[in-house]
């Protein structure tokens, strides 16, 4: 299956805590750094996750948010740091391709922000991305 999401990133299921409608599953990235996924309970039964299982993390690029420092006092889980390695604008979006221990993830942000963080090929920044905005898939 050949997938519009350019981010997927291969890791391995660390913890997996089911609720009455959703799960929350931890992951250890290939890269070395955790990562945390809200699926339906139905979605983590169905892949049959359990610690150890391959997975892969597919986040959209749209749902990939960027700033420059770690932030604190957020409800966001997945904070990854990071390197600019490309970057492109427009007239009025930007795509950020980050380079991460492990492999690259995309941000698609618009070209306000951009500017305002100050982006540039070389700079460090941190992913944010919300648990919700996580899914998983088995090979």
């Amino acid at each position: 299956m050949t997938l519009s999401i350019r981010n997927q990133l291969p890791g391995t299921v660390t913890e997996v805590h089911p609720g009455q409608v959703m799960a929350v599953v931890k992951l250890r990235l290939d890269g070395g750094q955790d990562l945390t996924a809200a699926i339906t309970r139905e979605s983590a039964e169905d892949l049959a996750l359990a610690p150890g299982s391959a997975v892969r993390a597919l986040v959209k690029s749209t749902e990939v948010s960027l700033a420059t420092q770690r932030v604190e006092g957020l409800s966001i889980r997945n904070q990854l740091p990071g390197a600019v390695v490309g970057l492109t604008t427009g007239a009025a979006m930007a795509c950020v391709r980050i380079s991460l221990p492990g492999g690259e993830l995309t941000a698609a942000i618009t070209e306000d922000a951009a500017t305002d963080l100050g982006l540039f090929v070389g700079s460090d920044v941190i992913a944010l991305i919300k648990a919700t905005e996580v899914s998983l898939a088995t090979a």
